[in-house]
């Protein structure tokens, strides 16, 4: 999909740097970016489908700063690495995590950034040094840190990326698009959501373990993850776990979904449960990212689209009280809570705590793998 640019419109005209530019608005230019320059800039996990493009045809491309120039999310950026922080390494395209150093260009994309156990960060108003808030290649400016992390790895933006169309964004070269608002989804296997109490509460090992399980069962098994930021760490973890096909938000073209329009989160849901509900799975298993006090998640909860996709629920939580918390919650929004999983599972203790307190069935994260407990669960799913 390509995307004309009309945030700086104007006609062609001479660049002094050397090739063409467009005649912008004060404070705004280009200048060409040589083929080689682009090449060898370490590109991020979020800008995979960009920089494939771009290694295989990397020429025409320029670059646009200036202090006029006003980011938006989604937006494709060369940066120099200034200083290391929090985040050492950046995930490559196919997932490697490769070591930074001080001086190094890397193509990342700019994105807000919801973490509680990290960072809270937007995108900045300008092309000013900014930070790396996450591993997978986010450009944002941190406004609040958790107090056990180290500070931000500092990034400073060079120029965002531009071709014959305009500044380059994800959404212009992501291989799956949205469906259109409103669009009813129309044999959809049954459908499990794990959703968790917190960060790290167990979502991802969660949602895997219950792929391997209905996978040994004999099932064809697609996964999907709606919300979240960016990193292939989950969409890894699932395909190990034997899942057919794997999508994610990354997919459609969003480097992470904090502060993306509710609207298009609803239509990201609608998507990931189109797209795989296409090849025929037996059943879908997707991941809700972060706790479901995040804005996104407690809004989809209330949402009637949710209940018309979603066919049961799964709950990771770290303890008990989160157990309890969690389960009162998703059954006052109607949400059908099959059991309780997650990190609380790993203290016998916790979990009998847990037990004593929720009407659910309390399963240990790694039980899920056995197939008579995942086909159980599929098996009740939509009742």
């Amino acid at each position: 999909m390509t995307v004309i640019d009309t945030r700086y419109p104007a006609a062609a005209t001479e660049n002094p740097a050397g090739g063409v530019s467009a005649a912008l608005e004060p404070g705004i230019h280009e200048q060409d970016l040589a083929a080689e320059r682009l090449v060898a800039a370490r590109a991020a996990y979020t800008t995979r489908f960009v920089a494939g493009q771009a290694a295989q045809q990397p020429f025409g491309y320029r670059l646009r700063s200036g202090g006029g120039v006003v980011p938006r999310a989604g937006d494709v950026v060369l940066a120099r690495v200034l200083e290391i922080g929090q985040h050492k390494r950046l995930e490559s395209p196919v997932s490697r995590k490769a070591l930074l150093f001080p001086g190094q260009e890397i193509l990342v994309a700019y994105g807000h950034r919801y973490a509680p156990d990290q960072f809270l960060a937007h995108v900045p108003s300008s092309l000013e040094p900014c930070d790396l808030v996450a591993g997978g290649g986010l450009a944002s400016s941190v406004r609040e840190a958790h107090a056990r992390v180290d500070e931000a790895t500092r990034i400073e933006p060079i120029g965002l990326l531009c071709d014959g169309d305009g500044v380059v964004t994800l959404r212009d070269r992501a291989p799956l698009q949205l469906v259109p608002a409103g669009t009813e989804v129309v044999g959809a296997p049954p459908v499990f959501a794990v959703l968790g109490s917190s960060m790290n509460s167990g979502k991802s090992t969660t949602a895997a373990c219950l792929v391997n399980g209905l996978t040994n069962a004999g099932l064809t098994v697609s996964a999907g993850k709606v919300t979240g930021t960016g990193a292939g760490n989950d969409v890894n973890l699932f395909r190990d776990a034997g899942a057919a096909r794997v999508i994610d938000f990354t997919d459609f073209g969003y480097p992470t979904t904090f502060q993306t329009d509710y609207a298009e989160v609803c239509r990201l849901l609608s998507s990931t449960v189109s797209v795989l509900a296409g090849d025929g799975p037996d059943a879908i298993v997707l991941e809700i990212a972060d706790g479901i006090f995040q804005g996104e998640t407690a809004r989809l909860l209330r949402d009637p689209l949710f209940h018309r996709l979603v066919g049961s629920t799964l709950f990771a939580a770290q303890d008990a009280l989160g157990a309890l918390a969690g389960s009162r919650i998703l059954r006052e929004s109607g949400v059908d809570v099959a059991a309780i999983s997650g990190v609380v599972t790993a203290s016998p203790l916790a979990a009998a705590e847990a037990a004593g307190e929720v009407p659910e069935r309390i399963i240990g994260t790694f039980d899920l793998c056995a197939d008579e407990t995942a086909s159980g669960l599929l098996a009740e799913c939509g009742r």
